[in-house]
Parts: structure tokens; C-alpha cells; sequence
């Protein structure tokens, strides 16, 4: 079914597993840290690091004209640990405006006084190109993300790769990823003009031996360490969370006083070796870069 795509609420789907947005190191520690590393590396051992091949959806652009519900789930109904000052919640997932809007404000849910939210695609994957163009609202202990996740509730290792407005100064955007659960190459990079004045357009081109993070076309930062790069198709995520714990990262969390949004007017998976699907694609320039 396709939403109205003006200011239109989603309905959630059914069966799919808790997820988590991205956090510092430091949280995986104690006991919960330690049955979490466990699964990692009990998930590392059934699935070889270093696979050949990756299996992988195929490319698609979405600019939220409507929202598909064949790609996207909503995560609703829960928070990904006592890190977490909000639940996630389907109402704050709306079409406005031509884009999606993921939102955070004062709602008490649960045991938690704030709302906010999550989607994340249904399918993963592998070799490519990733992009999203969007812009942020402010406020300190909240962070804005575009990235992409896989870990033990899906049975593998956890590989993720970021891009984190921390909302506290959107001037600068943190690119950073995760191999089999450790941190790598975390980064704070400039955003021309700020996350919060305009749309952006972040992107990062995976490839097998080597992963590049771009900031309005610029290449901002590079692995090609072997050891430092994801290995494991991945599902794409956007989420609009907060903090009160948070505060050497994220900053002190101040209640906003008012609904924060993050929206987001297009995405694009470009898979390796396809050609660019719009003019204003990443995967043109890097096809003819290569």
C-alpha cells in the first residue's frame, strides 16, 4: 500500500527484530556489553570476515514522493538501551514537504519522556554507492544519522558505516564504522554552510578494498586497510534519537522545547560497476573518476 504523500503517518509491519543506532564504545561494556560481544564474536565465527563475494539488493533511488512500505520498516515501540532518552515511535515518520521526516519531541512513552524515530530498508545491501541528501535540526544530546547496520539479531557480524550529525554543532558531521563490532576511523568532518541551513548530500562508496566517505561530492575520508573494512551486506538506516547519558559525545541533552526534525529528500543505493541513476549522483563523478 502507498501512502498519501502529505504529512501521512505509517503503519508499522510485523516480525522484524530490535535494532540499534549507533553508539560509542563505551556502552558495550558490563554485563549487557558483554553478552552483546559475545554474540559478536559467536555470530564472527559461524560467518567467515572475509567473505568473497556479497550478495546484494538491487539499486534503487527513493526521493519520498511516497513511501514505500516494501522498502522501509518502521521501528516503533522501543529504544535501543538506557542510552536512549526517547522510544521509537511510527508517528514521528511523516512525508512533508517532498521529503521524509523523521522527528524527536517531548511525549512520554513507556518509561522514557521523549519520542522519536527510525526506518531502516527491509532488504541489504553489498558493493556500491550509498547517498542521502538531507538536513537537520539542532539541539544539544541529539544525534541525526544516515547509516547502515548489520549485526547478531540478523546472525552476523556487526559491520556498520556512519554519518552522525551531532546536533549539538551542525557544522560538522562524524563519519566513522564498525567492523565486527570494534570502532574504526571515527572523524569529524566540516559540512559547508551546516547540516541545519540546506540540504546536503552525504555519501559513501564501498567497494572491497576500500571505503570512501564524501561530503557534497568532497572525499573527506579513506580506509583501505583490509582489516578495517565491512565484509557483510548491510540495511540502510535514518534516525532522529537523544541522550541525557551521552554527554562527553553528544553533548549535554537539553530539551529543545519544540519538535526537532530530520529530513531527508532522497536516497540512493548505486551498486558496483552500474551506471549513475541521476545527474546529480556521487556514482557519476566516481564512474568517470574510475
Amino acid at each position: 500500500m502507498k501512502a498519501d504523500p502529505k504529512n501521512t503517518l505509517f503503519a508499522v509491519g510485523s516480525g522484524m527484530t530490535r535494532t540499534r543506532s549507533s553508539v560509542p564504545a563505551m556502552l558495550r561494556h558490563g554485563p549487557a556489553g558483554a553478552m552483546f560481544a559475545g554474540a559478536v564474536v559467536l555470530a564472527a565465527a559461524l560467518h567467515p570476515a572475509h567473505a568473497q563475494e556479497l550478495q546484494s539488493a538491487p539499486s534503487f533511488v527513493d526521493d519520498f514522493s511516497t513511501f514505500d512500505t516494501k522498502r522501509w520498516y518502521v521501528s516503533d515501540g522501543w529504544s535501543n538501551g538506557a542510552h536512549q532518552n526517547c522510544i521509537w515511535s511510527k508517528d514521528l515518520v511523516r512525508l512533508s514537504d517532498g521529503a521524509l521526516s523523521l522527528g524527536f519531541e517531548k511525549r512520554k512513552l513507556k518509561d522514557r519522556q521523549f519520542a522519536c524515530a527510525e526506518v531502516q530498508t527491509k532488504q541489504r545491501y553489498g558493493y556500491g554507492t550509498y547517498e542521502a541528501r538531507m538536513k537537520t535540526g539542532t539541539g544539544s544530546g541529539l544525534n541525526a544519522a544516515f547509516f547502515t547496520y548489520i549485526g547478531p539479531q540478523d546472525k552476523q557480524p556487526w559491520d556498520e558505516v556512519d554519518f552522525e550529525v551531532l546536533t549539538k554543532d551542525p557544522s560538522k558531521v562524524q563519519v566513522n564504522s564498525y567492523i565486527r563490532g570494534k570502532p574504526k576511523n571515527a572523524k569529524l568532518v566540516d559540512v559547508e554552510g551546516g547540516a541545519d541551513k540546506g540540504f546536503n548530500d552525504y555519501g559513501f562508496v564501498w567497494e572491497k578494498h576500500r571505503l570512501r566517505w564524501y561530503v557534497n561530492g568532497k572525499l573527506v575520508s579513506e580506509v583501505t586497510n583490509p582489516d578495517e573494512l565491512p565484509t557483510n551486506p548491510q540495511k540502510i538506516f535514518f534516525s532522529l534519537w537523544g541522550s541525557d547519558k551521552l554527554t562527553g559525545w553528544m553533548g549535554a541533552f537539553v530539551d529543545p522545547g519544540r519538535k526537532v526534525t530530520l529530513e531527508v529528500k532522497r536516497v540512493a543505493f548505486t551498486a558496483l560497476g552500474e551506471p549513475c541513476q541521476f545527474p546529480e549522483s556521487l556514482a557519476c563523478s566516481i564512474n568517470k573518476s574510475n
